[in-house]
């Protein structure tokens, strides 16, 4: 069981100065060149998103390194960095599979602590010349596990080594990345793998989904090659951190796709007049708003709690993931709604991009789990599960 009144050191839940600087570094590109009708068109191109604009993510920036060790080609910050990218390119709703890539993968590997892997993989992610994500680590996870509880995909020794059969469904990025870390059960148990997808042997279909800007796909084996990473003994704990720092690392994305809609929506009341006046100065559309923005400032708060765990491999990870999964998704659905409803007619229109983060919204919201799916967990983790009612 959790402590229910974890320590943590205050310092931990504020930016430093190097933390605003990125931040402000990274606003002014995403406004320059990841504008919404940029993010229109590119959604439209063969992998979804800017690639010239990744590069500069990497090159410019090297946000795709913040929180990979140096050794391993990285910068060597924390995840506390790497957050406040997430959170501008929720903003900006960029769609690049940074979610996919630099969180999940980059931090299987790590957690896996298989260093050939880390070797021959996270230099390439800090560098941008790779993309990758994880299958098959549900359940509340994407590319979850079978009705039955187990792996969709099984992994037998073949002549050359191990070769994956099965599938995984609505994998992030599974139809465009490089590179994709399953797990598998085997004989012996579930096993995480690396695999290098060939079109011979790992078949990809793209999946119609809500949310245009994060794709998923359904990924079908068919005796593909493939590496074991890390130990048998470690696939659970490696599964299981994996998926509360993406947690964790969603959450933040949300936190900018909320401060995006609420500022938004600020601006349009300042600015729409009726009967003379402003709508804005009108008591019951800024009580919306400040129903908005006192949502915000509890999101904002469970996000920097679950950032600062993550960062320093805190044990209370787990219990920060599932609260700030909860706040900042009904943050998030609650800012959206709002951002729709306040721009009036123009905010049902296809060109008002207020309907792109309605749909990242309620794609986030349910990626690792539902809110319900949290709090269940969230119980038993503090030892709440099983009490009686008050």
């Amino acid at each position: 069981m959790h402590r229910r009144h974890p320590e943590i050191d205050p310092q931990l839940l504020s930016e430093t100065d190097e933390q605003r600087q990125l931040r402000t570094v990274l606003r002014d590109l995403y406004a320059e060149a990841s504008g919404v009708e940029e993010v229109r068109k590119h959604l439209a191109t063969p992998r979804g998103y800017d690639e010239a604009l990744w590069g500069r993510l990497t090159g410019e920036i090297g946000v795709h390194g913040l929180a990979i060790p140096e050794e391993y080609g990285g910068s060597g910050f924390t995840f506390a960095e790497l957050a406040v990218a997430l959170e501008e390119s929720g903003r900006a709703l960029h769609c690049a599979p940074l979610l996919p890539t630099v969180v999940l993968a980059a931090n299987a590997l790590l957690f896996s602590g298989d260093r050939t892997a880390c070797e021959r993989y996270l230099p390439r992610i800090a560098d941008g010349t790779l993309t990758a994500t994880v299958a098959g680590f549900g359940p509340g996870g994407p590319g979850g596990l079978d009705e039955s509880g187990e792996p969709g995909v099984t992994a037998e020794q073949g002549a050359n080594g191990w070769v994956l059969r099965g599938q995984a469904d609505f994998v992030l990025d599974g139809a465009g990345a490089d590179l994709l870390l399953v797990r598998a059960g085997t004989p012996a148990g579930p096993r995480i793998f690396a695999c290098e997808p060939v079109p011979d042997t790992c078949r990809r279909t793209p999946r119609r989904v809500l949310d245009e800007t994060r794709r998923q796909a359904l990924v079908e084996f068919g005796g593909a090659p493939a590496t074991a990473v890390g130990t048998a003994e470690g696939v659970e704990g490696t599964v299981s951190a994996t998926l509360d720092t993406g947690r964790a690392a969603l959450a933040a994305e949300q936190v900018g796709g909320s401060g995006h809609a609420l500022d938004a929506t600020v601006a349009f009341v300042a600015q729409r007049h009726q009967f003379g006046r402003p709508i804005g100065s009108f008591q019951a559309v800024k009580h919306r708003l400040a129903d908005v923005l006192v949502a915000l400032e509890a999101a904002r708060s469970g996000s920097a709690y679950a950032t600062a765990c993550a960062a320093i491999a805190s044990p209370q990870l787990p219990v920060a993931a599932c609260a700030a999964a909860v706040v900042c998704s009904e943050t998030f659905r609650l800012a959206t709604a709002e951002y729709v409803q306040l721009h009036g007619g123009i905010g049902f229109t296809w060109e008002h991009p207020a309907h792109l983060y309605v749909r990242r919204a309620r794609g986030a919201e349910v990626l690792f789990g539902t809110a319900d799916q949290h709090r269940t967990r969230l119980a038993g983790l503090v030892g709440l599960a099983g009490r009686p009612a008050a």
